[in-house]
């Protein structure tokens, strides 16, 4: 855990050889690593974040839309700008237990969600998926989530691939209050 945090560059010494790139260290990230609000069991009283978000505000929850079964909420850990989720209400794990009315919502959430993104960020490309089961990769894989991530050309710069860095542009607020003033309205 880290004591404290300055934006100034320190002299590091110890292992490694200096190089012509200096470090962009993002200590925020520890919290994902660490389990920072991850459930501790499958059931939604496990504390699933995806069952606590709804009861937030739609600022304090980055909740950038709601409809009557399912939410799109910003990703906290996001893997490019915008990066957003669309949520059931009910805490399901796996697609084929949705009812029809959540997976209709879901699929119109995930068409809302792009439209905006294009409207606000330009996006010229989406990825849009979901990991089933933690095998799979799911982070959360007790409350089912589909991924909406914008993409654009160029967005894979050197950042990512030599600095093992994201860069986001924007704080997750703005993003969140940006994408709510451009979704699209029924």
């Amino acid at each position: 855990m880290l004591i404290s945090m300055t934006s100034e560059p320190e002299l590091q010494q110890g292992v490694g050889e200096p190089d012509g790139f200096r470090r962009l260290w993002t200590p925020h990230r520890m919290a994902y690593i660490q389990g920072e609000n991850k459930p501790t069991g499958p059931a939604p009283d496990d504390g699933c974040p995806f069952c606590t978000i709804p009861s937030l505000s739609d600022e304090d929850g980055l909740i950038v839309t709601r409809g009557a079964h399912v939410f799109a909420v910003l990703n906290l850990y996001p893997y490019n700008g915008g990066h957003l989720m669309v949520v059931p209400y009910r805490h399901v794990a796996d697609y084929t237990g949705l009812t029809d009315e959540e997976t209709v919502e879901l699929a119109k959430l995930t068409k809302q969600a792009m439209t905006a993104l294009r409207a606000a960020s330009g996006a010229h490309g989406f990825n849009i998926g979901m990991n089933q089961g933690g095998a799979a990769g799911a982070g959360i894989a007790a409350h089912l989530h589909q991924h909406v991530v914008p993409r654009w050309g160029g967005d894979t710069n050197f950042m990512p691939v030599v600095g093992h860095t994201k860069v986001l542009p924007q704080l997750l607020a703005d993003t969140r209050k940006m994408l709510a003033e451009a979704w699209p309205q029924d």
